[in-house]
């Protein structure tokens, strides 16, 4: 089964580099400067710019950013959070562990979140 997530984003082209660089996207489609396909495993990510295509059929402009997110499952968090600081990368908030894992919500260049989290060893 596969899942598909649509994010607005300020700049499709940065948001590609910031997905495929940091996050091992692949960039499936890019047919216009406002809109990109990526994938990743069974994830589907579409990229859109504000007011780009049909993003303005619900009643107003959407705008990037907010509390939604996707999860990606990572082995080691640290080294992965590490690797991203490095690279420039910006956190919403601090590492959460719980129950069953730990995770850390990390912001694409339009304020998007991607959770990252590695689950508890059993």
């Amino acid at each position: 089964m596969a899942f598909s997530v649509r994010y607005i984003v300020d700049d499709v082209d940065e948001a590609i580099e910031f997905y495929r660089e940091n996050l091992g996207f692949e960039v499936d489609m890019h047919p216009a400067p406002g809109f990109a396909a990526l994938s990743r495993d069974d994830l589907q990510l579409y990229l859109n710019a504000p007011g780009a295509g049909s993003a303005g059929i619900a009643g107003g402009s959407p705008t990037p950013g907010g509390w939604n997110r996707f999860q990606l499952t990572v082995d080691d968090l640290d080294s992965t959070i590490e690797e991203l600081r490095d690279s420039g990368a910006k956190f919403r908030g601090d590492m959460a562990e719980g129950a069953g894992g730990r995770q850390i919500l990390l912001e694409d260049p339009s304020g998007n979140l991607v959770e990252l989290f590695e689950p508890k060893s059993s």
